[in-house]
């Protein structure tokens, strides 16, 4: 009927041991700002191994609705952006994820002009926008911000600028990057964050010509050029997407072999997974994973910007503590809202005390089946983790919010072993 609203859920059978081989997706975080940085060339740039997500999805469609076409031929996205005939987003569009901010320095190098609303997303707590808008500032942006808009525009062309960020954002350091790559003069970012996504953006801006230093580390420097042009460009595999996979491993008592991923990127998670009693080994695919009848509980996990355990893998690992013997203390650096899947786990039967950005829990033997609602992409994928060790069957409302993230999660984890549909 026109007008409805078709919500999905997981449906979970619990207790089922994962056997088997996973080629990990493409990083969603890589894909969105690298979507964004294809506004700077004018012509064809073609991205392999680009996942199949909500997320990536919106984006497409925003680079749509500005004047570009895009279209994917499986895991393959080809953009074209000679087209380019708006400078404004519409609230409609910014409002499916919070990322969507990142489309601001891409448009105001191509544009010279954009409007656009405040993003949307998961709610996670505050996470204010100043750092992206006060760097374009110094950079010649002027920002007008009023009823819930943004309307930016520069009088020739952007110039760099040493930027000395006070939290090694992610999303500022890509806009900046973004930005100063066609900008005049050089552009210093102090502070930058040093996640591989930064990586993986750099590697892609410099094969269109952009000239990059430093990518990866605590200062990155950018030489800017007048234009770029269209590239072939491999997006980098999803860290979290192979963290969470590990955490599904661990809490069935199962062996994994995963493919296509980068060790190193998972430096501080690995250990995590040792202390829990996981043996991990790397192999010349990638690595194999396999887990004791019973986990230990590592003792202590705290999140931190890159190189540090990350944010994004706290939920699911939680679910690994929670069934783990003995207590574990997170701590949550990054976020103030990060904890909305404990509720929600302690339907299922797990012990879990909160207090601020602190969580303890204390693991039991067993999980239970529940009805449970997600209410962020992580979280959610905390969830699908937790019902796969739960005894009976579960349910899994708000499954919306993982499709941001993990493409066609039920069919990976069926194609394991595991006992899950989507209905």
């Amino acid at each position: 009927m026109k007008g409805c609203l078709v919500v999905s859920m997981y449906v979970v059978e619990g207790g089922r041991t994962l056997n088997g081989e996973v080629r990990v997706q493409g990083s969603k975080n890589s894909t969105l700002p690298i979507l964004a940085a294809s506004l700077l060339c004018r012509g064809e740039s073609v991205l392999l191994n680009c996942p199949r997500l909500s997320d990536v999805e919106a984006s497409l469609t925003i680079l749509r609705y500005i004047g570009c076409t895009a279209r994917r031929e499986g895991d393959t996205v080809i953009v074209d952006t000679t087209g380019v005939t708006r400078s404004d987003i519409p609230s409609a569009l910014m409002h499916k994820m919070r990322s969507s901010i990142i489309f601001l320095g891409a448009m105001i190098a191509r544009c010279d002009r954009v409007r656009m609303s405040f993003p949307g997303g998961c709610e996670l707590g505050p996470r204010p926008i100043d750092l992206h808008l006060n760097a374009l500032r110094e950079m010649g942006v002027r920002i007008n911000e009023e009823h819930g808009e943004l309307d930016c525009s520069i009088s020739d062309r952007l110039h760099g600028a040493n930027i000395a960020l006070t939290i090694p954002s992610v999303g500022a350091t890509e806009n900046i990057m973004i930005a100063a790559a066609t900008a005049e003069g050089t552009t210093i970012i102090s502070n930058a964050a040093r996640e591989p996504e930064i990586t993986d953006l750099a590697d892609y801006l410099i094969a269109c010509g952009a000239k990059i230093s430093g990518a990866g580390e605590s200062t990155v420097i950018i030489d800017g050029v007048r234009r770029l042009r269209p590239a072939v460009h491999a997006i980098i595999p999803d860290r979290i997407v192979a963290a969470t996979l590990m955490a599904a491993s661990a809490v069935t008592g199962s062996a994994i072999r995963f493919t296509g991923i980068i060790p190193s990127h998972l430096d501080s998670v690995i250990p995590v997974f040792r202390e829990c009693g996981c043996d991990i080994q790397r192999t010349p695919e990638g690595l194999s994973f396999r887990s004791p009848d019973r986990l230990r509980s590592p003792r202590l996990i705290r999140t931190m910007p890159y190189p540090g355990f990350p944010t994004d893998a706290q939920a699911p690992l939680m679910s690994v503590a929670s069934v783990a013997d003995g207590l574990t203390v997170f701590v949550e650096n990054m976020f103030e809202s990060r904890y909305s899947h404990v509720s929600e786990l302690c339907r299922l039967g797990a012990d879990i005390r909160v207090e601020g950005r602190v969580a303890v829990v204390d693991g039991v033997r067993r999980l239970l089946s529940a009805h449970v609602r997600a209410r962020d992409l992580r979280g959610a994928a905390a969830l699908v983790v937790a019902a796969l060790c739960a005894r009976g069957k579960s349910r899994i409302d708000g499954i919306e919010y993982l499709e941001r993230g993990y493409e066609d999660f039920e069919q990976v984890l069926s194609s394991l072993g595991a006992d899950i549909r989507k209905v």
